[in-house]
């Protein structure tokens, strides 16, 4: 008798396991079949934290679970190595480098949520006053053992997004000295290298001013992404319709770039500070004099009128999304959506079908 037990209870743990393994399998599956469809339509928002451990803690679970509430269907996580100036060749992790666990949990989480991933890895610069975009080197020694340090760290979070069934990778950022400088490089060290570990596509960040348009790489990616920090007023506090005419200026440049290259566009990163002058520098950082959280608003809405009917536009990601649901709110000056009226423009608009 306790032997035919035994034996029910053998079969039953086995039936158990080979469902399982089924279950996973399926969801492998699931997850492949979403990274080859293209091009998709990304409704998205940039995922940031600069702590070691935040990732992985139950307040981010709990600010993913939020942004993905708001109709948000893709996260740009995002993550950063350092390098100590704009001659330098060495690129590491820093204090402020999320763990790759914590990293993976929140990549885990949001996937658990619904939301699809675009892993992007910044590069940044230790020394105040330069920035990634300066990088540069008297001789292509420098040139070569730069990029071979690059390669090594983009290397690293490409392996995570293929283990893990990222659905989008971004092999740079913001990269202007080597983008346009250094072409043959980026294509030798990063992109080649890149696709023999990613079987997913793959997407590099432009900055909207000198980069962009400079790049002759694009036709190797399969998206064209852009950092849409364009100026779009002179004015301290703009109404939309000023903003409207901004994006106008700016919009022949970008459509010839589109028809030029023929990628898929998105705009990988995108914001506005709550605060005034915001649609005069967006790109920077200092804040305001004051709070204008109606500024922030029409600059979102400008955008998302200028851009969404574009057959050649493939969605957006704003600059950004923080770690603790609280974040943000009506006082806050800065970049950051949450708790503001602009997140209910967001709301608004990735509730549309397209």
């Amino acid at each position: 008798m306790s032997f035919r037990k035994g034996a029910v209870i053998g079969i039953t743990a086995l039936i158990i396991l080979l469902l399982l393994l089924m279950f996973s399998c399926q969801k492998i599956t699931e997850q492949k079949a979403e990274i080859e469809k293209f091009p998709q339509f990304q409704k998205g928002v940039t995922y940031v934290t600069w702590d070691r451990a935040a990732f992985g803690k139950g307040f981010s679970d709990a600010s993913l679970a939020k942004l993905a509430s708001i109709g948000c269907e893709w996260a740009a996580i995002m993550t950063s190595w350092y390098q100590k100036d704009y001659n330098s060749t060495e690129i590491a992790p820093g204090a402020k480098t999320p763990s790759d666990e914590s990293l993976i949990h929140a990549i885990d989480v949001a996937h658990g949520l619904g939301l699809k991933i675009l892993l992007k890895p910044h590069l940044d610069l230790l020394k105040t006053g330069y920035f990634r975009g300066e990088i540069d080197f008297p001789d292509e020694a420098g040139w070569e053992e730069w990029f071979k340090s690059y390669r090594d760290f983009i290397l690293h979070y490409a392996k995570i997004a293929q283990e893990k069934g990222v659905e989008m990778f971004c092999i740079g950022v913001e990269l202007t000295g080597p983008s346009v400088w250094k072409p043959e490089l980026w294509d030798k060290y990063v992109i080649q290298e890149v696709r023999k570990v990613y079987t997913g596509p793959i997407t590099y960040a432009a900055n909207w001013n000198e980069e962009y348009l400079n790049i002759v790489f694009w036709d190797k990616l399969d998206y064209a992404g852009l950092d849409a920090y364009f100026p779009l007023s002179d004015k301290e506090k703009p109404i939309l319709e000023d903003l409207r005419e901004g994006w106008k200026k700016h919009m022949p440049e970008i459509e010839a770039w589109q028809k030029k290259i023929n990628k898929p566009v998105l705009l990988t990163e995108v914001g506005y500070k709550s605060s005034s002058g915001s649609a005069k520098t967006p790109w920077e950082h200092q804040l305001g004099r004051e709070v204008d959280l109606q500024l922030q608003s029409d600059c979102y809405t400008a955008i998302f009128e200028a851009f969404w009917d574009k057959p050649w536009f493939y969605g957006m990601y704003w600059w950004y999304w923080g770690t603790n649901e609280r974040m943000g709110g009506r006082e806050d000056r800065g970049f950051n959506v949450q708790n503001k009226p602009a997140q209910e423009i967001v709301t608004k608009w990735y509730k549309r079908r397209r």
